[in-house]
């Protein structure tokens, strides 16, 4: 059975200022991974960080952009292994976005997870996305408090 992590927080914010923390490599890599990310359907990218052999990853998310939807949705797969070639986790992150009660209301939906050989690797990801996107909330509120994010 396929597994998925579904997450969603709401943002006092607009939907561009939020776009801008899902879209933007500088800003992504402030509150998830130093990449090279860009929102082009069709790039590949990679979200590199230090690797966790007891989670049989290398350390690299080899990933590809699959859609993008301006202000309102983006989609990139998520692939991930130990670094000898094998892959333990592919799957897909998708983003939605949807404008509500002067701000906006962030959807994740990581799943598609076809083949998962190591169960480690998807808890650690469940808590670090809820993590990450209250992450990118903090930059947010620090951005209205004056306060530089980069």
């Amino acid at each position: 059975m396929a597994a998925s992590i579904k997450h969603q927080l709401f943002f006092p914010h607009p939907p561009a200022a939020v776009w801008e923390y899902l879209t933007n490599a500088e800003l992504m890599g402030l509150w998830l991974m130093k990449n090279d990310f860009q929102p082009v359907v069709g790039h590949e990218f990679s979200f590199r960080s230090t690797p966790v052999p007891s989670l049989d990853f290398d350390g690299i998310v080899y990933c590809k952009v699959l859609e993008i939807v301006p202000l309102k949705k983006l989609s990139y797969s998520w692939k991930l292994g130990p670094g000898d070639g094998t892959i333990n986790v592919e799957s897909v992150v998708k983003w939605e976005l949807r404008p509500k009660d002067k701000g906006t209301e962030l959807s994740l939906d990581h799943g598609g997870f076809s083949e998962m050989k190591n169960r480690g690797i998807f808890n650690a990801m469940n808590e670090g996305w809820l993590k990450n996107m209250h992450k990118i909330a903090d930059h947010l509120k620090n951005a209205d408090n004056g306060k530089t994010n980069v």
